[in-house]
């Protein structure tokens, strides 16, 4: 179900619809850039990492672009309720996209200092925090454009999977430190795309958590958090 009403205003309800469909663009140019990013990382392709991080100039380009009309819509149209929330939730969600977009240039870096090297058991350890992290981006844009909360409430949940995965590929990592000093700089490569990872997964979480709020007028962050904390 569509969280955008219809209304009578034709050039009103135009701008609307020109403000998705500008989020949504903005949302598949970043995981573009984030599958070609582990592509170039699975391939070890460092001429395809450096093409991949091009993208991020039109992820940011696109955030300036939505912050500029989400502000012509305020002042012109002074929205309320659900029209509202819809465009105070879009400022924020570009700016976590935007965040997505530098973290992905960021694995693009480590797989171009990483494609000479050996590979290393864990890289498959790391390509799984990837899939994770991707898909929980992809259901919470999903969730986004068709208003469905209960699609980011999985996405919310599906955060601490990505956490028990990077907690756990520390040791092997530290293991192979261990065992081989010349695998340290490779070692410490991977972790630094692990943990880009877990926070591409933390702002997919925040972009869930704002399709509650949108939908519902219900503020949930920490609050998943928090109720673990109880149990």
């Amino acid at each position: 179900m569509s969280t955008l009403q219809k209304h009578t205003d034709r050039e009103y309800e135009a701008e609307l619809e020109k403000l998705k469909e500008q989020v949504l663009f903005m949302g598949a140019r970043t995981e573009e850039l984030l599958t070609q990013a582990m592509r170039a990382f699975a391939e070890r392709d460092a001429d395809g990492a450096r093409l991949t991080m091009r993208i991020d100039r039109q992820v940011d380009q696109l955030e300036l672009d939505i912050d500029q009309l989400c502000l012509k819509i305020l002042a012109r149209r002074q929205p309320v309720a659900s029209d509202l929330r819809f465009i105070t939730t879009t400022m924020k969600l570009v700016t976590d996209l935007e965040r997505i977009g530098d973290l992905g240039v960021n694995v693009c870096e480590r797989v171009i200092e990483l494609s000479a090297e050996p590979p290393l058991p864990a890289t498959q350890s790391v390509t799984r925090i990837a899939e994770a992290a991707l898909g929980m981006l992809h259901d919470a844009l999903d969730a986004f454009v068709a208003g469905n909360t209960e699609l980011a409430e999985e996405v919310i949940e599906r955060d601490g999977q990505v956490d028990a995965y990077y907690a756990q590929l520390f040791p092997e990592l530290l293991q192979l430190m261990m065992k081989d000093a010349g695998s340290v700089f490779r070692a410490t490569r991977l972790q630094s795309i692990a943990k880009y990872l877990e926070r591409i997964a933390d702002h997919a979480t925040n972009v869930a958590e704002m399709v509650v709020f949108m939908v519902r007028g219900k503020d949930v962050r920490h609050a998943f958090a928090l109720s673990r904390t109880d149990d």
